[in-house]
């Protein structure tokens, strides 16, 4: 007769086939798995349930973190929903928008449409809920290819999104219009249609973003058929400079976000004490930071480090080979200290000159590389491992924002370069440059640790002192950093880090 233990390693073998299969395990009742595994996993962690007879893998231990929820969130909405629905459904036209200009927050509520609707919300974990409108879609939707979710069409997204969006959600609306090569797809959907009101809008929209020619197109083209088309920018403010066309939306999305928060960090932020004229005095006064920064900076991300330690391990008395091979806090304390002398390196370079911007974009691969070669050292990583951005995706603990995909790096980290070389205020830099490398999040780990180096470099830049986040403050920098990337508000963050600098 078998054990507990071999009953329960035939469960989770049978929980290990689900996932070679899906990248997200979403299991509806007993279809794909039998009762007595599914009671097994569910009673030991390994499932939690979302709804009666609708559960998402997990692991023992993290009941009650979101982090799970908002891994597997919109794998569950597209399952649910072809298994509901079939494929007659859709998200509305406004999360649909959402979704191709790459923002990556959780809903609160999701919208599908779909003739088998039946306009009831579905609470579903952790404060989100479903509502499955009965609608009409169109004619042909768009089968994203990351989570498996139907979606209108580009061009009919935009023509039938709410008039409120291009005021609430700006940066989605007119990052999407940038994507829009010319003029004909939205022509197909408007002729096909009559949408003279409709055709008004958009075509005020395009004029918004600084694209006259399709915008002339749209206008000229439905009077060409008889309608009264009275074009309206549906924006309430104007980007500063032209949006051109672009096939990835999260380069426009991250210029967009940039010039939307900028303002607001100068208005917040203390008055740049200017040029660094005595580089040396400036590097000792960083090697004196370092044992207080190592200290707060892995605390924060939950290393359980003391200032013995730091101090052991920053006069050189670390020894991989022998009692520290399998401490990871000393491995990480190492590569503290490692990296926080090539970014020490990086800051000599800026004060003598080097563009900010320029600077960190060709040592930031050499911090990262020096952050984690204590782990090569002893075996546990390969050199292969440190070379490049992350190929998988990331998720961070409690949070609503998904970073973004591996793809989408490639794109996201060049533009955030050139932002940091082209901008001319030294806090916008600093506060702006932590942040959106942590929202971009392009390492597996350590984006952290990163981001706050990037905030340091800039810092350096503008002749503030090196700055410290404590780790009493954790909360609260975590609180302000949730807030910037999931609502775009850049407040809180500016405030939290103007009051640390000295």
């Amino acid at each position: 007769m078998a054990t507990m233990a071999e009953k329960m390693a035939a469960s989770l073998e049978e929980l290990r086939k689900l996932q070679e299969k899906d990248r997200c395990v979403v299991l509806q009742g007993t279809a794909e798995i039998g009762r007595t595994h599914l009671t097994r996993l569910l009673d030991n962690g390994w499932l939690q349930e979302v709804m009666k007879g609708w559960y998402i893998a997990a692991r023992p231990g993290t009941e009650g973190d979101t982090t799970v929820w908002y891994t597997s969130f919109w794998y569950f909405i597209a399952k649910y929903a072809a298994v509901r629905l079939g494929e007659r459904w859709c998200l509305t036209a406004d999360q649909s928008l959402d979704l191709y200009s790459g923002k990556t927050t959780v809903p609160v509520q999701v919208v599908i449409k779909s003739p088998k609707g039946h306009n009831n919300t579905q609470k579903l974990m952790y404060d989100t809920s479903l509502l499955v409108f009965q609608s009409e879609i169109p004619d042909q939707v768009y089968k994203e290819p990351e989570y498996g979710l139907n979606l209108y069409p580009l061009a009919e997204a935009l023509v039938y999104t709410t008039p409120r969006y291009f005021q609430v959600e700006k940066i989605a609306a007119r990052t999407c219009l940038a994507m829009i090569r010319d003029a004909a797809d939205i022509l197909k959907v408007l002729t096909k249609n009559g949408a003279s009101l409709r055709a008004g809008r958009i075509a005020g929209a395009f004029r918004n973003i600084g694209n006259s020619e399709i915008a002339d197109s749209i206008v000229s083209t439905m009077r060409g058929f008889g309608y009264d088309v009275r074009e309206e920018d549906p924006f309430e403010d104007q980007p500063r400079t032209p949006l051109v066309y672009e096939v990835s939306p999260y380069v426009t999305r991250l210029r967009l976000m940039w010039e939307n928060m900028r303002d607001k960090v100068v208005e917040l932020f203390p008055e740049a004490p200017g040029k660094i004229d005595d580089v040396e005095g400036y590097l000792r006064s960083v090697d004196e930071k370092y044992s207080e920064d190592a200290y707060h900076s892995l605390s924060i991300e939950g290393y359980r480090v003391s200032p013995e330690l730091i101090e052991k391990v920053r006069v050189g008395n670390w020894k991989p080979e022998e009692e520290d091979k399998e401490h990871k806090n000393a491995l990480v304390a190492r590569g503290y200290y490692q990296a926080f002398q090539a970014v020490r390196g990086t800051i000599a370079d800026i004060l003598k000159g080097k563009n900010a911007g320029e600077a960190v974009r060709a040592d930031h691969p050499v911090w990262y590389m020096q952050m984690w070669m204590p782990f090569v050292t002893v075996g546990i990583l390969q050199r292969e491992d440190l070379v490049g951005y992350r190929t998988g995706q990331v998720y961070i603990r409690g949070s609503q924002h998904i970073p973004l995909n591996p793809k989408a790096v490639r794109d996201a980290m060049p533009v955030l370069f050139d932002l940091l070389k082209n901008e001319p205020h030294p806090a916008v830099r600093a506060v702006l440059g932590h942040f959106f490398f942590v929202y971009i999040h392009p390492y597996m780990d350590g984006n952290g640790r990163m981001g706050r180096f990037v905030l340091n470099a800039m810092l350096a830049s503008g002749g503030y002192n090196w700055t410290v986040v404590p780790v009493e403050r954790r909360k609260e920098y975590m609180k302000a950093l949730e807030k910037a990337s999931v609502e775009g508000d850049i407040s809180e963050f500016t405030k939290v880090i103007a009051s640390l600098v000295k």
